[in-house]
């Protein structure tokens, strides 16, 4: 996590500095001695988590921390407890009162490092629900909307040869031998996929039927080569349809 520290007082900030790159999840982004410097630093840079004294003499780190236009976690110090309330209105991560040691800063950083996280987790849920919604609505036309490598490929439904579970992720096994590894869930994509062209044969597994070009007890061959598992509860499924098209 990014961060800055701000004291008025160029001992605390060092000793705070020198803490801070003890802590292997944090990094240090620069340290101020006054709460407006900082908040011109932040109009054209972010962070994620803030260490700010609260008693300075040009703004308190209450004030500062009530004009920032952007929100960041924030780890309040000072030498005088009767702060610690005021700071708590403002849903503060943790109050230290001065002197404090590593220790101390440790376990209010992983106090942050927790919120973080799960913050992390809900911005992916989110983008995992964007990606979801861009499938479903590309796959009418047989094509998927799949993100991988960092851009979105637009993926024709009759070049995926088939569709591998791993994990979190799927891999997409395509015609030309390259591979595709998103993260989405299997049954999902199960649903997406067109379900006259693609059938799940195995719990890991969905096959393009185009390409079945063989089978033996418990395999699907899709070339000479390459070859999934038949689940056994997916056995019957894949019979009928081999029966069917004889």
């Amino acid at each position: 996590m990014r961060c800055i520290a701000i004291d008025d007082e160029p001992l605390a900030l060092r000793q705070m500095s020198g803490y801070i790159s003890k802590i292997p999840f944090l990094e240090l982004a620069a340290t101020f001695r006054s709460a407006l410097s900082a908040k011109e630093w932040l109009k054209e840079n972010s962070v994620d988590l803030i260490f700010v004294d609260v008693n300075m003499p040009d703004m308190t780190g209450v004030e500062f921390v009530q004009t920032l236009e952007t929100p960041a976690m924030v780890i309040f110090t000072t030498a005088y407890a009767e702060y610690a309330i005021e700071g708590y209105k403002l849903s503060a991560i943790d109050y230290l009162l001065k002197p404090f040691g590593l220790k101390d800063i440790a376990r209010a950083s992983e106090k942050a490092q927790s919120l973080y996280e799960l913050l992390q987790l809900q911005e992916q849920m989110k983008s995992d629900n964007s990606q979801e919604e861009s499938l479903s609505e590309s796959a009418e036309e047989g094509v998927l909307s799949v993100h991988a490598d960092r851009k979105t490929h637009l993926v024709k439904m009759s070049n995926i040869v088939y569709v591998e579970s791993a994990g979190e992720y799927v891999r997409l096994h395509m015609a030309d031998g390259s591979n595709l590894v998103t993260l989405f869930r299997l049954k999902n994509m199960e649903s997406e996929l067109q379900s006259s062209q693609f059938m799940r044969v195995h719990r890991s597994y969905i096959i393009n039927l185009s390409y079945v070009a063989g089978y033996t007890k418990g395999r699907v061959f899709l070339s000479n080569d390459d070859y999934v598992p038949i689940g056994e509860n997916y056995k019957e499924q894949f019979m009928n349809y081999v029966n069917s098209s004889l």
